[in-house]
């Protein structure tokens, strides 16, 4: 139908926009957080892993916007069905890092001496932690469709038919666990972080509600009438409108690394230096390559060949 095309489209061109914008920003946000920030106790770990999440969405858009803009899926169910798992995978994540980073300033800020060097390997559990329990909690998600079309895919999957009782736990249990206590949490710490601090934890609530509040507000919504517990007028604005809040969920990688841009002075200068730095690393890794090739050539030549060609120039001569 003309809507569907016209849902299509915006798809396509909402998701190009991000995956233009985040991949490169959040390859430059790992790059520099990896090589050059040392202070962990700035939440670093955390802005590395929330970094990582994004990019695992971005690099499946480039399959969402050939879904979209073709109306086919030639890759496979598999492969469909964990590409929707990543797209929750993202979300969640994001939300858990942001939470962890928003708790980790308020610490900073109330508690500045306890910070101590033993910090990073709690940090680090806290990080796999978090990815294990957001892989765990998100199996639902998948689980609950079903593909029964082989060019189907993504938000078009139909969903499996579920109980009223088993759609309300769910849905819950979801906004409970996942969006409302960390919100409440970064709101907490907004709101005990002192002005000069305010600046990290304002920017995790911004993308909170600008990226995950409209989402999570549908999303109840959009499982009960993809269910079936709906009527129908009410079920055809619900879908009309869940698209625009599932691609404001997704805008949040590009989001997070203007986060980092503006609220980590050691992350903006070390991004100057080393783009400053980049055309001579540019020539020195171009020269050394040149240099390594002719190498390989000599290497590979054959000198009696050479000492052949020689004697035949010098006879001429």
């Amino acid at each position: 139908t003309t809507e569907n095309t016209c849902q299509a489209r915006f798809y396509v061109v909402v998701y190009a926009i991000i995956f233009t914008l985040g991949l490169p920003c959040n390859l430059v946000a790992l790059w520099v957080f990896r090589q050059y920030v040392k202070e962990t106790k700035k939440a670093v770990l955390f802005m590395m892993n929330l970094a990582l999440a994004d990019l695992m969405q971005v690099l499946t858009l480039p399959l969402r916007i050939y879904y979209y803009h073709y109306n086919k899926w030639p890759f496979g169910q598999p492969f469909c069905i964990f590409c929707f798992y990543l797209k929750y995978v993202n979300m969640y994540a994001s939300i858990f890092f942001l939470a962890c980073i928003s708790l980790r300033r308020c610490e900073l800020n109330m508690y500045p001496l306890k910070h101590s060097s033993s910090k990073k390997k709690g940090d680090l559990v806290v990080c796999v932690s978090g990815w294990l329990l957001v892989f765990l909690c998100c199996i639902p998600f998948p689980v609950l469709r079903t593909p029964r079309q082989p060019q189907v895919c993504f938000s078009e999957l139909p969903m499996q038919p579920v109980g009223i009782p088993v759609a309300c736990t769910l849905i819950i249990m979801a906004e409970l666990m996942g969006f409302i206590l960390p919100l409440v949490l970064v709101l907490v710490c907004a709101c005990l972080n002192q002005r000069r601090a305010m600046k990290l934890v304002m920017s995790c609530l911004m993308v909170f509600l600008v990226c995950f509040v409209p989402y999570h507000v549908t999303f109840p919504l959009d499982f009960l009438a993809k269910v079936g517990a709906l009527g129908c007028s009410v079920r055809e604005q619900v879908l009309r409108s869940h698209p625009w809040t599932l691609c404001l969920a997704s805008i949040n990688s590009c989001l997070d690394p203007i986060m980092y841009y503006r609220t980590t002075k050691e992350f903006w200068r070390n991004t100057l230096h080393q783009a400053q730095l980049f055309p001579f690393r540019l020539s020195f890794f171009t020269a050394r390559f040149l240099w390594e090739a002719v190498l390989i050539v000599i290497s590979q030549f054959n000198y009696k060949h050479l000492k052949h060609l020689y004697t035949k120039f010098s006879s001429r001569v």
